[in-house]
């Protein structure tokens, strides 16, 4: 079978947005039947394969426990990727995708569901052509790590043949702080290289998160004022106006820090602070994450500069939303943080003295993630104080969701014919400056996993040095009473607004 077999008219050969094609391969997918892989994973299977970027014998192995046939299971794909998919459904490419489709019914601790997917993968070798190529994709909880590899390694699944590879996909969150991280990694090193393991971060996928670094690095006009001499501070926003919903077993005891801040936020922090990597390879890019990691510090008041919370009864979009301890499943006791601000210093020669402050909470105003990169005040003024009486600070803010894009905020004079100024904003918006919609993040994801290429996925280092850094504030939360409130619908807690005040900056309003 060739590659021209799945030709496919939404593969454009000029579209330089996902120009790879994948190598002769299949993913396993552990815990298929969940709410990820049926909303992302394989939608986005199905999207990389309508545009093209997927070999023809591609394989999709799906392993949970359900008494399914392996028709039952290409219904259930089938049903995702109408509900889900971001690219039109065509009959010859889902027909394509399902002749490699096969299900593995079974417990993790189950040798002979293991021995069967041997079976399967061994199968799928001769008739699809996938060569021995694998990814396994672990979408369960964490808890389950150890088994699943420890019985990937125990049937021969984690050894390639000579001449192929197998690579080990895991789901956040690494670990519940840093000993259990360093035990997480151990177990998976013992089974898998560390080249072999990737880490998803889908946030990194997002391609307004990838152009921080075009930002930065190809433009001559931002990278030399990217810096304490002329940045007064930084605040990193991911805001949710959703509650727990039913994840309060994975929620309770987790909590907005270890959930967005320890991963999410501190990834983003790192590409905003790093220096401009030798080359844009894996290993490039970590070394320069990791130099601003090791080089964040808290500061030494952690009851002044760090804020938790919980979410309250409040309105909500209209309705009228229930309180975090009133949720279902949800111990009246919780202490669980659905919000956590927290302030970060980088102790180094570019960002010495500039505060970062990272936020994220549920319920909140609006649904938003953002970089907002807010410059000093001009250190002298020709104007009248009357005249710049509205004028706010410079502000470079990448919002990376949901209206992807990028505003410059300066100052102009209002128009007539006294000298009043006033901000401004330029904006730019992906969907308007580029007629070809970005992929979606586990599109690319994904497609990375199947070339090998680690670029976007956080190494073991950067997990680590991440849960050093917010292990102290949750021992600190530890020895607290409960956490303040704040009303659903809001933008958090008064006492998130009293650390910045203190600082004499106030949290910016999406």
């Amino acid at each position: 079978m060739t590659a021209t077999a799945w030709h496919n008219p939404l593969r454009d050969p000029r579209d330089r947005r996902l120009p790879r094609i994948a190598g002769p391969s299949g993913l396993v997918i552990f815990g298929v039947t969940g709410d990820l892989s049926r909303k992302k994973l394989m939608p986005a299977v199905y999207d990389l394969a309508n545009r093209g970027l997927l070999p023809p014998g591609f394989s999709l192995l799906g392993f949970a426990r359900r008494e399914w046939e392996d028709q039952d299971f290409a219904e259930v794909v089938h049903d995702a990727v109408r509900e889900h998919a971001r690219t039109p459904f065509r009959e010859e490419v889902w027909q394509q995708l399902a002749d490699g489709m096969r299900f593995i019914p079974g417990d993790f601790d189950d040798d002979t569901a293991f021995e069967q997917l041997r079976d399967a993968v061994d199968e799928l070798d001769d008739k699809r052509g996938t060569s021995g190529n694998y990814a396994f994709y672990l979408s369960v909880p964490p808890k389950f790590f150890p088994k699943v590899v420890e019985q990937l390694k125990k049937h021969g699944l984690a050894d390639a043949p000579e001449g192929s590879w197998r690579r080990a996909v895991i789901e956040k969150p690494f670990g519940h702080d840093l000993k259990s991280a360093q035990e997480l990694n151990r177990i998976v090193h013992e089974v898998f290289a560390p080249d072999q393991v990737f880490r998803i971060d889908h946030y990194l996928g997002k391609e307004t998160v990838q152009n921080i670094l075009a930002l930065r690095f190809a433009n001559q006009m931002y990278e030399p004022v990217w810096n304490r001499s002329y940045v007064d501070h930084v605040q990193i926003t991911m805001a949710e106006d959703i509650g727990i919903g039913g994840r309060a077993g994975y929620y309770d005891g987790i909590g907005a820090a270890r959930d967005v801040i320890q991963n999410h936020l501190l990834q983003l922090m790192a590409l905003t602070a790093m220096e401009e990597p030798a080359s844009f390879d894996a290993a490039s890019l970590v070394t320069e994450k990791l130099k601003v990691l090791k080089s964040v510090r808290l500061p030494a008041d952690l009851e002044r500069s760090t804020v938790r919370a919980q979410y309250a009864a409040g309105w909500q979009g209209g309705e009228r939303v229930r309180g975090y301890l009133q949720e279902d499943g949800i111990d009246p006791r919780s202490t669980t943080d659905t919000y956590a601000a927290v302030k970060l210093e980088v102790d180094n020669r570019r960002w010495a003295g500039v505060p970062f402050y990272l936020r994220t909470g549920k319920r909140l105003g609006r649904r938003v993630t953002e970089i907002a990169v807010v410059f000093q005040r001009a250190p002298h003024s020709p104007f009248d104080s009357t005249a710049t009486e509205e004028l706010g600070q410079n502000a470079i803010v990448i919002r990376v969701q949901p209206d992807e894009g990028m505003t410059v905020r300066f100052g102009s004079k209002v128009p007539g014919t006294s000298m009043e100024i006033r901000d401004v904003s330029m904006d730019f918006a992906y969907g308007e400056s580029f007629t070809e919609s970005s992929p979606e993040a586990y599109e690319r994801l994904i497609l990375d996993v199947l070339l090998g290429d680690a670029n976007l996925f956080p190494r073991t280092e950067e997990v680590e040095e991440s849960w050093r850094i917010l292990d102290p504030v949750e021992e600190h939360w530890d020895t607290l009473g409960r956490p303040a409130q704040y009303a659903s619908g809001s933008w958090g807690p008064e006492e998130a607004d009293e650390m910045l005040a203190r600082d004499g900056r106030s949290w910016r309003r999406p």
